[in-house]
């Protein structure tokens, strides 16, 4: 060296190996960020490589993050910008990684995107169809096209088609009490009724069920009653009458089997859940075992499997068979059979149909003799599903299944996992522990998983869920299901009896089980309506977990702790305001809840009760201690953070004079009503009437905060969001007002 100096010295200008290496270690400050930046690129490079093989189980990802964005931007000119953004986020890709895989998983994952947020609008547009105004009590013509008994609540539900010339929307959904539900009220028969109509019920709370959402993507324009008798105008093909084989086999499965267990019975053959009592229903969901009612992957896989191994095994049983045909190829094709048949007889709802698609993706991959449940095979169902029915990826019972599925898959796969499931030469006794440990582990990850989607979606989540299902999974699926299908299958011979004996004692030792877990102290979790964020946070971490194998699946611990911080620190409001006006919940300091109406309404005081996290009976508002209520109204001082706040709340609809109304308003922080308030009526912080309401949809507030939540928040300006102001559309305008009593509540109070 011309300096004397060698080759790995840490001297002089640093230049050496090991000097290079030494000072990026100790002063990494020295290196120019171009340099830092290059190795981060490098690091996510090498990444990426060594997680190639998990690259495609992102596409439904990508395309239920553009899904989401739709929804949660609720407004055709951001999700414009969302499209625009995604796909300059790709050409930016294009241009800067493209001979990169993280450069190509950037590129696919916004274009991805873009493309959930168009296929949701787009979806939306194909569907759109009218919408009742205003209710309406009329006669009509319409041809039936599903019949949905609901034997609990003594009715049946029809589905109708009013055609195009009825001045009605084409598709109606009306309830007929069970007296009058005739043997020829069946798919396919033309009726002629007359009805009491309304509009698609809109969220009563902000967070609350959004039934509108739903009807508008299955083109249901209204809802109602049935009034009088209905005249059969032209009965039904009983060819292509369905819903008429559908009946007759869960009433057969209801005679041989009686209560609780003949219900439970017919919901597992036909998708028939009417006839479930809503205590053993309650007691069901309570327990964690709600899922069992719910036709969907766990009912296929267990008639797929059955198929599957019986067809194989008696064909096997042949040497002829055995050696001139290939067995499992006969063999998956009856199983494939058999699920669009069970498919069809439970009524071929989208959880359904969305089990059935997996399970015939899970038989062509026995076909090509490949592994059968791989989470490839999981991503192809999501993605199949959020092609054809995007909007099915905010519901429940997508987000249910899916989180499921993907949680059980990913442990399994886990190395540990697999070591510990592993078929090994020991005793029976250690062998049958592994499989209680292995069943109770994975009981508990899909409880922990499930949980914060109960939470968000239901307000309640049960604890015991785990326990519960390492026994009521294996009796449905190995007992239950086998030994009912047996009893059908003797019935065609008259030796079904026995059979249908042990099944309704499999079927009450559920319901026991049902009934003994939920009444554990504590068996249920109840917090109040989460935030959006926060859930969001909880299910990105969960498939970051679930979706890479390397350790870096480990950072996603970090979003999910937020979340579950977010979820659990969440505030519950202080007041509940339903959007008539008519029902008011209350909070004290101990989180009990007071109504303003304790008549009438079950459904919307049980609905308030969840969206606050309260368990249990609600008091009535005037038996409050500082509650002082008349036939007209009450008036309530909440003292909040030291400061008191005065709430008044009409509950009639008897003539009040302007003058006493406009004093009491002024008494008031806060003013609540069912009807049309005067301009007199001021209090000093918002009037929240009929004309308010009808803009913005329900209310929470927040008196610690002082926040104001509305139902128009959370739901944005979507096709199917009916807040209307005179004849044009209101909610931009409903929005502000609330806004600008917001500021004067700043004013107020400062």
């Amino acid at each position: 060296m011309r300096d004397g100096s060698s080759p790995n010295s840490t001297t002089g200008t640093g230049t050496g190996l090991i000097g290079t290496a030494l000072s990026t270690l100790f002063d990494p400050r020295q290196l120019p960020d171009s340099w830092r930046g290059a190795q981060l690129s490098k690091l996510i490079e090498i990444q990426m490589e060594k997680e190639r093989d998990q690259l495609p189980l992102w596409v439904p990802v990508a395309l239920g993050c553009g899904i989401a964005s739709w929804y949660v931007l609720a407004n055709p000119a951001w999700s414009m910008a969302f499209i625009s953004l995604c796909c300059g986020i790709a050409l930016f890709a294009v241009m800067t990684g493209r001979d990169t895989r993280a450069g190509k998983a950037l590129f696919w994952f916004a274009l991805l995107a873009a493309i959930g947020c168009a296929l949701i609008g787009f979806r939306s547009w194909s569907v759109a169809a009218p919408v009742l105004d205003r209710p309406i009590v009329t006669t009509f013509n319409a041809r039936i096209e599903r019949v949905e008994p609901v034997l609990a609540r003594n009715m049946v539900r029809l589905m109708l088609d009013t055609g195009e010339n009825s001045g009605l929307p084409p598709k109606v959904r009306v309830n007929v009490p069970l007296d009058q539900a005739y043997p020829d009220l069946q798919d396919g028969a033309l009726i002629q009724l007359r009805a009491r109509l309304m509009p698609p019920a809109m969220p009563a709370l902000p967070g609350a069920y959004d039934f509108s959402e739903r009807a508008w993507f299955q083109e249901l324009g209204a809802t109602g009653q049935a009034l009088g008798e209905i005249r059969i105008l032209q009965r039904a093909d009983p060819l292509f009458a369905l819903s008429r084989y559908r009946q007759q086999l869960s009433a057969h499965v209801q005679s041989q089997m009686s209560g609780a267990a003949g219900a439970i019975g017919a919901t597992l053959a036909t998708g028939d859940r009417g006839a479930i009592d809503e205590a053993d229903a309650e007691a069901m969901r309570r327990s964690g075992l709600a899922h069992l009612l719910s036709i969907s992957g766990l009912h296929v896989t267990a008639v797929v499997g059955a198929i599957y191994l019986l067809v194989l095994k008696s064909l096997a049983l042949s040497p002829l068979l055995a050696l001139r045909f290939r067995l499992p190829i006969v063999a998956a094709g009856c199983a494939a059979l058999a699920a669009v048949a069970y498919t069809l007889m439970t009524g071929a709802q989208v959880p359904t149909i969305r089990a059935c698609v997996a399970a015939l993706l899970a038989l062509v991959a026995l076909m090509m003799g490949r592994s059968a449940i791989t989470l490839r095979m999981v991503a192809a169902g999501a993605l199949f599903v959020l092609v054809f029915w995007p909007e099915s990826l905010v519901g429940p019972s997508f987000q249910l299944s899916f989180a499921a599925v993907t949680a059980i898959i990913a442990l399994h796969e886990h190395p540990r996992i697999k070591a510990l499931v592993m078929l090994r030469d020991e005793p029976l006794i250690r062998r049958l522990g592994r499989f209680i440990f292995s069943l109770f582990l994975t009981g508990l990850v899909v409880e922990v998983v499930l949980m914060p989607i109960a939470l968000y979606h239901f307000h309640k989540a049960g604890l015991y869920g785990a326990l519960a299902n390492i026994v009521a999974i294996p009796l449905t699926t190995f007992v239950i299901m086998p030994l009912e299908a047996l009893a059908l299958l003797l019935d065609s011979i008259g030796l079904g009896a026995p059979v249908w004996w042990l099944c309704e004692q499999a079927l009450s030792s559920l319901i026991a089980l049902a009934h003994f877990v939920s009444s554990r102290p504590g068996a249920v979790t109840m917090l109040p309506s989460m935030p959006v964020l926060a859930f969001g946070l909880v299910i990105l971490a969960g498939l970051w977990i679930c979706l890479w194998r390397e350790r870096w699946r480990y950072l996603g611990l970090i979003p999910a702790i937020v979340g579950a911080l977010l979820i659990i620190t969440n505030r519950a409001p202080d007041i509940y305001i339903t959007g008539d006006g008519r029902h008011v919940g209350i909070r004290n300091d101990q989180g009990e809840l007071a109504m303003l109406r304790t008549s009438g309404g079950d459904f919307i005081r049980d609905m308030i009760r969840e969206n606050a996290g309260v368990e249990g009976k609600s008091q009535a508002l005037e038996d409050w201690p500082n509650a002082e209520c008349n036939s007209d109204a009450c008036l309530v001082t909440i003292d909040n953070e030291g400061r008191k706040w005065l709430v008044m709340a009409t509950r009639s609809s008897h003539y009040i004079s302007a003058l006493a109304l406009s004093a009491a308003c002024r008494r008031a922080d806060i003013v609540v009503s069912d009807r049309w308030l005067p301009e007199s009526c001021e209090p000093r912080w918002i009037r929240a009437d009929r004309d308010l309401l009808s803009r913005v949809g329900g209310m929470t507030i927040d008196l610690e905060q002082q926040k104001i939540s509305t139902s128009l928040e959370r739901t944005g300006r979507h096709d199917w969001t009916r807040y209307r102001s005179g004849e044009a559309d209101a909610r931009t305008g409903g929005a502000r007002k609330v806004d600008a009593r917001k500021a004067t509540v700043k004013k107020t109070v400062q």
